[in-house]
């Protein structure tokens, strides 16, 4: 389990500026739900001063994604555009007292966030760079532009520090080559060396976690059930719960009930219950609601009709 500050666990449990602004006039989307990570930020921006007045944020991801996104709506407020373009995403994980090192992409992500809204604001068009220069990382569509930008800005040294930061690498690990490319390269413009028996470390950590035996079906779902039942207290105690219904290839579909049933927070929960599966098997994983493959196989029926 990762070591989360009390005030990641404060903007997590109870997240500042939850949902969508009214009447905002910039929205910034960043990110994918394939992925695991999707964050909307909404801001309401006084057109004479270019303050925002307010700002609000829905996102889709883990307990630091949420934490980051609340604590980046907080310190934005009051800002006008331009100082807020200033926040980088460290200032965003120190305002929570740090982030686990494996989860400091999740303020890089509200960072993006905040550039695409307020590009909205002013009617550009903002790109990600993610797509102006090589893709490395196909797992999470990472090109070579922002693991570059990602050096340099956050001082990174190791193929480790690349996949923390950006999530390049934290898939099937194929690409940690060309990253460690990236890596010799970025240094050798800053004058330094890069040390791949250093990377390598976590690289063989990867590795050899790919050449463990696959879990059977069966035992993956026996997993999935014990994370489940160690999460029930914790749902239960605020008269909600969660039940397993069904678990196609890398979707595990549940049912959230009781109290948990039409929550608001409901999504949340959902992304925390997704991000503990992660960890635990090691793998990516999507936890949606069971109605959602009711409503696919309805679509699959009508097609068949």
């Amino acid at each position: 389990m990762w070591d989360y500050s009390d005030k990641v666990k404060e903007h997590f449990f109870t997240p500042k500026n939850a949902g969508a602004v009214v009447d905002a006039n910039a929205i910034g989307e960043v990110g994918s739900i394939s992925c695991g990570d999707a964050l909307r930020l909404t801001l309401k921006v006084n057109p004479e001063t270019e303050i925002i007045e307010e700002s609000g944020f829905q996102t889709f991801g883990c307990g630091s994604a949420i934490a980051s996104s609340s604590v980046l709506t907080e310190i934005i407020k009051g800002m006008t555009l331009d100082e807020a373009l200033k926040v980088s995403n460290q200032d965003i994980a120190n305002q929570l007292d740090g982030l686990p090192p494996e989860k400091m992409h999740c303020s890089v992500m509200g960072r993006e966030a905040l550039q695409a809204a307020v590009a909205n604001y002013r009617g550009e068009e903002w790109k990600d760079d993610h797509e102006e220069g090589a893709l490395i990382c196909k797992c999470f569509a990472i090109d070579a532009v922002m693991i570059e930008e990602m050096i340099w800005a956050n001082k990174l040294r190791t193929v480790e520090d690349v996949t923390n930061f950006t999530k390049a690498g934290g898939g099937c690990a194929a690409c940690h080559e060309d990253i460690e490319a990236i890596l010799e390269k970025v240094l050798a413009e800053k004058g330094e060396k890069f040390d791949a028996t250093v990377s390598k470390t976590a690289v063989e950590k990867v590795e050899v976690e790919k050449v463990k035996t696959p879990l059977t079906n069966v035992q993956r779902i026996k997993k999935i059930e014990e994370v489940l039942n160690s999460l029930r207290p914790q749902l239960m105690a605020d008269g909600g719960d969660v039940e397993l219904v069904e678990v196609v290839e890398n979707t595990v579909y549940v049912n959230m009930t009781g109290a948990c049933n039409g929550c608001q927070m409901s999504a949340m929960t959902i992304a925390g219950i997704q991000q503990r599966l992660m960890e635990v098997l090691g793998e990516f994983l999507r936890v949606v609601p069971a109605s959602e493959m009711k409503k696919l196989v309805n679509i699959q029926g009508a097609g068949h009709a």
